[in-house]
């Protein structure tokens, strides 16, 4: 059903975008930077990420075709690293040191952008959710609008971030990404588990 491959796909793309996490890094990163400041990164960090995302939607599978790798092999392999980075959700360190930064650097693009917000997850999550042999134009648009919604979400919250850090409380925070990466746990074994049903592996 339509509205069950919607509900999967929000799941899926929250779970792999991750809010909350960039939320935490925002806040930290930023701390100490004027209000004006804070929304113009958060705003260009949500327009970086959009363009990485939607821009993959509508090209990688293009990319993957031309370097002759089979959607099956993709989809496999994708649903594995959304399981390991699941993993790491679930039982990993979460902090907002990010290695590498420079004093000069614009943080909106790393690491704001890339990799909070356009995460490799999301990335492999866009592409094997809009198979153009499988789903239609107006079905992978409505996955191109639900990855627009998320992260549209993800920009209201990195701009009320000291708001909802104070409603949830950072222990709050950390305990939504670990539920989350058990939720994305799940919805990437039945990745895997789709495309071996697909190609007849399984039935």
């Amino acid at each position: 059903m339509l509205h069950e491959k919607f509900i999967r796909d929000f799941l899926i793309l929250w779970a792999t975008i991750d809010p909350i996490s960039t939320l935490l890094i925002f806040a930290a990163l930023t701390r100490s930077m004027g209000e004006e400041t804070r929304a113009r990164m958060a705003r260009k960090a949500a327009v970086y990420s959009g363009f990485i995302l939607l821009g993959s939607l509508v090209v990688g599978q293009v990319i993957l075709s031309a370097l002759s790798i089979s959607l099956f092999s993709f989809q496999v392999a994708g649903g594995i690293i959304l399981f390991v980075f699941a993993i790491q959700l679930t039982f990993g360190k979460l902090t907002a040191e990010i290695p590498g930064l420079e004093e000069d650097q614009d943080l909106a693009v790393y690491p704001l952008a890339v990799p909070s917000t356009a995460t490799p997850g999301a990335i492999i999550a866009v592409i094997v959710l809009t198979d153009n042999h499988i789903y239609s134009i107006g079905v992978q648009a409505g996955t191109a609008a639900i990855t627009s919604l998320i992260l549209f979400i993800t920009y209201r919250m990195m701009r009320s971030a000291d708001g909802i850090l104070r409603l949830l409380g950072r222990q709050g925070a950390e305990l939504l990404v670990r539920v989350m990466g058990l939720i994305l746990a799940s919805l990437s074994v039945e990745l895997i588990f789709d495309a071996m049903s697909t190609v007849g592996i399984i039935r």
